[in-house]
C-alpha cells in the first residue's frame, strides 16, 4: 500500500484521535465489523463477524486503511457513472 506523501514532501503519521475517528465511521458505515485499539498502540480489526482478527501496527495503519475503503469506494461510483 502506497501512501500521498504529505505537503512539502514528508510523510504523513496519522495521530490516535485521527485513528479513533475513522475507526468509529468504518463500523458504524458496515466497511468493518471491529476496531479496537490496543494498550501497545496497535489496533484489533474485524472485516466481518466470522472473519479472522487482524492486528494492525498502530494509528497510520488503521487510517491507511479507511483510506483503501474510500478508494474502493470510489472505484465502484465511476464504474456505475
Amino acid at each position: 500500500m502506497s501512501r500521498a506523501p504529505a505537503p512539502h514532501g514528508r510523510p504523513r503519521v496519522a495521530g490516535d484521535a485521527e485513528a479513533y475517528a475513522w475507526a468509529e465511521v468504518l463500523v458504524r458505515h458496515g466497511h468493518l465489523h471491529a476496531a479496537v485499539p490496543t494498550p501497545a498502540g496497535q489496533w484489533l480489526v474485524q472485516d466481518h463477524p466470522d472473519a479472522p482478527v487482524r492486528v494492525l501496527s498502530g494509528p497510520s495503519a488503521l487510517v491507511e486503511v479507511a483510506a483503501d475503503v474510500q478508494r474502493c469506494i470510489r472505484r465502484i461510483r465511476a464504474r456505475r457513472s
